[in-house]
C-alpha cells in the first residue's frame, strides 16, 4: 500500500491527498492487527516475522520522503535521510544475524519508535492535507504550520530514532561483537 499511498499523496489534488490518508491510515492499522492476531492465535512464521517489520519500514519511508515535499524547512531532508539510514541498517544487521542464526534483542524502543513514527508521520501528512484548503480553515491551519511545531517534532522523532538505533547496538553487543 505504500507505493500507492505515495503516488496519491504527491498530488495536488485535495481528493486525492485525502485518499492518500486513507489508505496510509489502512495500511498502519491493518500491520498493527496482522502483527498483533499472528501473535495471540500462534500461526506466526519465519517469512511473516521477517516480512512485518520491513512493511513498516516502507510505510514510514514513504511518509517521510513525503514530507519535505510539504516544507523542506520544517521537515529537513537530513532528517529523513537519518531515519531512513537508522533503519535500514538495523533491518541488514537483522538479516545478516539471522541467516547466521543470531536472533538479536527488540527493545520496547524499538516498537515505541515505530509507534511515535507512524502517529507524528500521520498528524504531518494530515495538516500537509489541510495546507491545501483555503479560506479562514486555510490560513488556520497556515498560523500553526507555521509556528514551526512540526519541525520541531521531526527533531523529537530523530532524537528517539537514532536513540533506538544505539540502544539496538549496546543491547545486542555481546551478540554482535562477543564483548561485554
Amino acid at each position: 500500500m505504500a507505493p500507492i499511498f505515495l503516488i496519491l499523496f504527491i498530488q495536488e489534488d485535495i481528493l486525492l491527498r485525502g485518499l492518500s490518508l486513507v489508505v496510509f491510515a489502512v495500511a498502519a492499522i491493518t500491520d498493527y492487527f496482522d502483527g498483533y492476531y499472528a501473535r495471540r492465535y500462534q500461526v506466526e512464521s519465519d517469512f511473516g516475522i521477517f516480512l512485518d517489520p520491513l512493511a513498516d519500514k516502507f510505510l514510514t519511508f514513504a511518509g517521510f520522503v513525503c514530507l519535505p515535499f510539504l516544507d523542506p524547512g520544517q521537515f529537513p531532508w537530513w532528517a529523513v535521510v537519518v531515519i531512513v539510514l537508522r533503519d535500514i541498517i538495523i533491518t541488514s544487521l537483522r538479516i545478516f544475524t539471522n541467516r547466521r542464526g543470531i536472533t538479536l534483542e527488540t527493545r520496547k524502543t524499538a516498537k515505541a519508535k515505530t509507534a511515535i513514527q507512524m502517529g507524528y508521520l500521520y498528524v504531518a501528512l494530515l495538516f500537509g492535507f489541510f495546507l491545501l484548503f483555503g479560506g479562514a480553515f486555510g490560513e488556520f491551519v497556515q498560523s500553526i504550520y507555521s509556528l514551526n511545531i512540526f519541525y520541531w517534532g521531526m527533531m523529537v522523532v530523530v532524537a528517539i530514532t537514532v536513540y533506538s538505533g544505539v540502544e539496538y547496538f549496546v543491547v545486542n553487543r555481546k551478540l554482535l561483537f562477543g564483548k561485554k
